[in-house]
């Protein structure tokens, strides 16, 4: 009976308008704060061999994370009439600056990707800023959709502009963002109401694409071919290192972990463990508390920007929260795929916890955004009011 009870409170506190609001708030402070933790741990072996000091890497994703919290409050508070107006020159914005990498003083090549711009002794990834401005344009673009009268499809309408960002980045060969970009593309023509037959047709041309994109690279068909059994032989000392020894990270840290510093494969082990493998090194010193944690906390955003997105009456904060949605769910399932050997190893990072400047920044901008349509929300913007009432009668 007990039990009844205080499953029907616990209901009931979830059931209020300002819970997602102030889960967005606590749950990216976690795992901002996890993630610095957790950078620190995993990136002072690489560190040390790459630039002399154990703390630079750390140091740097500190000094991103200060610029991103400016720029998380300054998406927060602005104006919400300032974000269509944005949104208007995203498409243009998006084709700029991913043109940047093809500058020959700007643009950086890394592992083949030329995805890269260096300023300032600064690697910026172009492309992770591209993404929600994708997101902008697209919500602007449907928000337009009772203007036309049934005329025009949500399809025709976001399809040109999701071709030109989607070919610019293929050209980059970063297919890790070209697929996020596809699966942000589906989820906001799913959201909008699109008909089946557009998402066949994405499918199939997907698959023929990127099936060309793997056949023409020997070492991506052996990434795809080491997936099954990253420790056969044929494969463990090429494309199954980096999976297998994050199936070894993450097996090894059983229910506890081996403790926050003592992991074993961040010591040349384990390639980009401060990046893309940071998952594996939080199982190994954390153990399966820690990953279930940090599920549990990305369940909580994901579930919060959602809400939000249901609750705005919108259309085009609606559209933009839920991309962005999209986009959290998407990039977690890759990273983690990739890392548990579920998927192939295609270079997605972890939201705010993998090292990455240009990442951060644009995931606090993004979640910046969603807090303020929250805010803005009358049904939640009471809802706070009332909780800080409730607060401050105790």
């Amino acid at each position: 009976m007990s039990s009844n009870l205080t499953i029907k409170k616990y209901s009931r506190i979830l059931a209020r308008p300002e819970i997602p609001y102030y889960l967005i708030i606590w749950s990216t402070v976690f795992l901002s704060a996890l993630g610095l933790t957790m950078v620190l741990s995993s990136s002072t072996v690489t560190s040390l061999q790459e630039n002399g000091n154990a703390y630079a890497i750390f140091m740097r994703q500190f000094f991103f994370l200060g610029l991103g919290s400016f720029a998380f409050y300054w998406a927060f508070k602005v104006q919400g009439a300032v974000w269509p107006r944005i949104a208007r020159y995203a498409l243009s914005i998006s084709i700029v600056i991913l043109l940047l990498p093809f500058v020959p003083f700007l643009g950086k090549n890394v592992k083949g990707n030329r995805n890269w711009i260096e300023i300032a002794g600064f690697t910026l990834q172009p492309s992770e800023i591209a993404k929600f401005l994708l997101i902008l344009w697209c919500a602007l673009q449907l928000r337009r959709i009772g203007e036309y009268a049934g005329k025009k499809s949500p399809f025709r309408l976001i399809a040109p502009g999701f071709t030109v960002v989607e070919v610019l980045i293929l050209f980059e060969r970063d297919l890790g963002t070209a697929l996020l970009v596809l699966i942000i593309f589906i989820g906001i023509l799913f959201i909008s109401g699109a008909p089946m037959k557009h998402f066949i047709g994405i499918g199939v041309c997907a698959v023929v694409i990127g099936s060309a994109f793997v056949l023409s690279s020997n070492y991506r068909v052996n990434r795809f071919a080491a997936l099954f059994d990253p420790f056969d032989e044929k494969y463990y000392k090429f494309s199954g290192w980096q999976p297998a020894h994050s199936i070894m990270g993450l097996a090894s840290g059983g229910l506890w972990g081996s403790g926050l510093g003592a992991s074993k494969q961040k010591w040349a082990n384990l390639a980009e463990a401060h990046t893309d493998f940071i998952f594996s090194v939080i199982g190994e010193e954390l153990g399966l508390l820690g990953t279930v944690l940090v599920l549990v906390l990305y369940a909580a955003l994901i579930y919060s920007i959602l809400r939000v997105a249901l609750k705005t009456k919108d259309d085009f904060s609606r559209y933009a929260t839920a991309g962005i949605a999209c986009w959290f769910i998407a990039q977690v399932t890759i990273n983690i795929g990739s890392v548990t050997s579920l998927l192939p190893v295609i270079g997605v990072t972890l939201p705010l916890i993998s090292y990455g400047g240009s990442s951060l920044l644009a995931n606090l901008i993004a979640i910046g955004y969603v807090l303020g349509v929250a805010r803005r929300t009358p049904e939640i913007s009471e809802g706070i009011k009332l909780s800080r009432m409730r607060k401050s009668s105790q």
